[in-house]
């Protein structure tokens, strides 16, 4: 529209994982100075807290090369580990390629050899950056502009992974050895109540422990500290490193098991299977007088799966508790790590 003077009503792309779009333009407006439109993002079934608000663009020319900026309602990067340094707008880095690659084949089009100044903007987006993940990660006034792949996969893993990484990243970036890893909303109330002053540490997995693990080892922290509620813990004692009930359950069999390596009673025991929930059991096994030493072989299992996951090449521990009954376990190294992290 700048440089043709003409009214554009849907634009051709092609995304990063290689779909092409041709999605609709509107808000047009230009003259020999600038142009600027948007576009609405369309989310489909996600439930993306974005779906539906207006995407702006603005362009000016200027002297030679690219600049992008971030205008009203797009965060700003205040601390250091994401892909934008402090300060700058949070658009990543490959919508930063994406826009550029298309300023530039658009200047080749009309034989232009200046320069751009973009500004994207998202009028809703300081509203709506409150129920992001952006307040927690540093990036402060607005929404961010990730684009990976330029297609939103409902409910996507890959998303709440790379959320993990790119907090986990954040903190070795701020200089911490120590990774501190919490599973859900109860584990971080817990941190909030025991030590208050780690709460800005903490990295939430949520059902992710395996490939939170995973991601502690790749960047190269000493130790990784695991806190979470027993009905979730639970399911690493065998081995089940992605505790959504839709991937795997294993609570009750778990005790059961656990229950047989300390010798517990079959009497009891079998009285686990009907428990809805872990504390349900726990109920049993406490007015049997028999549950401490069912967590502890709990405890050395837990102790056994996560370690075998860094395959030895952190420290790795984990605390575990329930609301109704406190805290039940720490594995053989929790403590010391809590030390070393609450030193950092």
């Amino acid at each position: 529209m700048l440089l043709g003077g003409r009214q554009v009503n849907t634009v051709r792309l092609v995304t990063p994982s290689g779909t092409t779009l041709e999605p609709g333009v509107t808000d047009q407006y230009f003259s020999p100075n600038e142009a600027r439109c948007s576009i609405v993002k369309d989310s489909g079934d996600d439930p993306d807290v974005t779906n539906g608000i207006k995407i702006f663009a603005e362009l000016t020319l200027s002297e030679n090369g690219v600049e992008i900026i971030g205008g009203e309602g797009i965060g700003t990067v205040t601390k250091p580990g994401l892909d934008q340094p402090v300060g700058a707008a949070a658009i990543n880095s490959v919508p930063r390629k994406m826009i550029t690659e298309a300023l530039e084949d658009v200047a080749r089009a009309y034989d232009y050899h200046g320069g751009f100044r973009v500004t994207i903007s998202a009028p809703a987006g300081k509203e709506l950056a409150a129920k992001t993940f952006n307040p927690r990660m540093g990036i402060v006034g607005g929404i961010s502009i990730i684009g990976t792949t330029g297609i939103i996969e409902p409910m996507s893993n890959s998303a709440v992974i790379e959320t993990i990484r790119t907090e986990a990243n954040m903190r070795k970036a701020a200089g911490n050895q120590y990774l501190l890893l919490t599973v859900g909303n109860y584990s971080e109330e817990l941190v909030k109540l025991k030590a208050g002053e780690l709460s800005a540490r903490t990295v939430m997995c949520s059902n992710f422990i395996g490939e939170a693990l995973d991601i502690g080892v790749s960047l190269g922290f000493n130790g990784i500290l695991l806190i979470g509620h027993i009905g979730k813990l639970v399911k690493l004692g065998s081995g089940i490193m992605n505790t959504h009930s839709a991937y795997a359950d294993g609570r009750m069999e778990t005790l059961m098991a656990c229950g047989v390596l300390a010798g517990i009673d079959s009497k009891v025991l079998a009285r686990l299977p009907e428990c809805a929930t872990v504390d349900a059991a726990l109920d049993i096994l406490y007015e049997a007088n028999c549950a401490e030493p069912l967590l502890s072989a709990l405890s050395e299992r837990i102790a056994y799966y996560i370690d075998a996951r860094v395959k030895g090449e952190v420290v790795t521990g984990a605390f575990s508790f329930s609301k109704k009954h406190g805290m039940l376990f720490k594995t053989e190294h929790a403590d010391e790590l809590l030390k070393y992290i609450s030193e950092e």
